[in-house]
């Protein structure tokens, strides 16, 4: 028989394992990156004296019969602005404020697109055009950085028939395309020639009476053919008519007879590229007048000279980490993702679900942009996910912010720094880890990294291109997901 002393040793032993047990659920060993400072601070003097692209002259299949095409692999490659143009900034520092300068401007943009839908305000009601078009009375004033231009990655297409090639910028954040286009009433320096319209043989006026000038925010009439203005929110604008014209995707193929604007009048923080290809998800993007399935595209790093790509109509990657795509009820330009949270080092970080939902009145919220650089978040889940990362790294050698960073550190004399992982948690229980890179930057060349967050006053938040980099991002339109697939540019 068990003594009354063997039978409370007994017991000791069962609680005690019993707890061990629950230790080791509740507190699990923190993940790490391993940033790679000297690399990092290496690209940020080469990117000053990269020299661009030159012209690239593309070969260019046949145009295809059809006018669309929703099964065609079309395939670009996606150029960082500083492999395309020539900084003219000294020094990293210089070069990254002009950076963050763009970036608050596109982001200024993107949150006035969404105010305007939450009120139930397009760009008709904002300013009516008259019959006929006078540009002095339709501009706006423009922000200061115009000779910075816009945009943060670019691609080459061709444009009309014989196809003329042209440096476009990428946009998620909108679904006009358009071209500056001669004749110029006030047109911005660009690097390839103005598209001209009479030298092409496949150029149409778009009817005012045609589905694709009806589905146009702001739009007139100069007789039977539809003109068009796109405004955005940072004071840039451009206006001309509206057109279908065939695109060409290099040796990929063409589709023929996309809507596009031919801009004669355009002003703002464009400067450098030809026009835009709005990939949104509205009507008349250039996603929905391929009537493609897919599409998806690899950021590489900016300060990298590689280029990544853009795919119309590739495949979904069976080892991507997969997220769901929303909806909203009140904007179809925006990519919604199903974001639930964040961890650090492998701990979820606690922030109210509310913060960062999409709900039905069009509010909160996740966005994947590719033109926003650092990703913003509402100033309740900013702080929990910064002061998660501050407690984590608390070992490492903290310095003052610069611009919109808060969180910044000196890493000057090491070659590498390990650092507690960021994690993207998505509705569904998939968690995507984010490459130290990614979230850690340099602000110099003299190793001050920032943690490459931002708070914003806006219910939405917005996943950047920083946090991109590297990673296949695939809209999978035919089933509402989207994929990310890291190393894969």
């Amino acid at each position: 028989m068990y003594s009354t002393s063997h039978f409370l040793v007994f017991t000791f032993s069962l609680l005690l394992a019993s707890t061990v047990t629950v230790s080791r659920t509740i507190s699990p060993e923190p993940t790490t990156s391993l940033l790679d400072v000297s690399v990092a601070l290496q690209q940020t003097v080469a990117i000053l004296s990269i020299e661009p692209l030159v012209q690239q002259t593309l070969s260019f299949s046949s145009v295809n019969s059809s006018s669309s095409s929703s099964s065609s692999l079309f395939s670009l490659p996606l150029h960082s602005r500083e492999t395309v143009f020539k900084t003219q900034h000294k020094d990293y520092k210089s070069l990254l404020h002009s950076r963050l300068a763009r970036d608050s401007a596109r982001v200024d943009s993107l949150l006035t697109k969404l105010q305007l839908a939450l009120n139930g305000i397009n760009g008709q009601d904002l300013k009516p055009l008259e019959n006929q078009i006078l540009p002095e009375d339709l501009s706006t004033p423009v922000v200061s950085g115009i000779s910075q231009g816009s945009g943060e990655y670019f691609s080459r297409v061709g444009v009309g028939s014989p196809p003329k090639q042209f440096y476009m910028v990428l946009d998620t954040g909108s679904d006009i395309n358009w071209i500056q286009c001669q004749p110029c009433s006030d047109c911005y320096q660009q690097s390839d020639p103005i598209y001209d319209p009479s030298l092409s043989s496949t150029h149409r006026a778009v009817s005012c009476n045609s589905p694709q000038c009806g589905a146009l925010d702001t739009s007139a009439c100069r007789g039977s053919s539809c003109l068009y203005q796109v405004s955005y929110g940072d004071g840039s604008f451009t206006v001309g008519e509206f057109i279908t014209e065939t695109v060409s995707f290099g040796n990929s193929g063409a589709i023929q007879n996309v809507a596009i604007g031919c801009g004669h009048d355009n002003e703002g923080l464009f400067v450098g590229a030809a026009g835009l290809l709005g990939l949104g998800g509205g009507e008349l993007s250039l996603t929905k007048q391929v009537k493609a399935t897919s599409f998806s595209y690899c950021l590489v790093d900016r300060n990298s000279d590689k280029s990544g790509n853009l795919e119309f109509n590739s495949p979904f990657p069976a080892n991507s980490v997969s997220a769901p795509l929303l909806k909203s009820t009140k904007i179809d330009t925006f990519y919604y993702v199903g974001l639930s949270g964040f961890s650090v080092g492998g701990q979820r970080v606690q922030i109210p679900p509310s913060v960062i939902e999409l709900d039905q009145s069009g509010n909160g919220g996740v966005i994947v942009d590719c033109g926003t650089a650092v990703t913003r978040l509402p100033t309740q889940a900013y702080n929990a996910l910064r002061d998660a990362f501050v407690k984590s790294t608390s070992t490492l050698k903290s310095t003052k912010g610069y611009a919109l960073f808060d969180t910044c550190y000196d890493f000057s004399g090491l070659s590498r720094v390990t650092v507690p992982t960021v994690s993207f948690q998505f509705t569904g229980g998939n968690s995507l880890d984010l490459p130290a890179k990614n979230y850690l930057i340099p602000v110099d060349s003299t190793g001050t990294f920032c943690f490459a967050f931002a708070p914003t006053t806006s219910s939405m938040s917005i996943i950047g291109n920083v946090q991109q980099q590297g990673i296949r991002v695939n809209f999978n339109l035919a089933n509402n997901r989207v994929g990310f697939t890291p190393r894969s540019c």
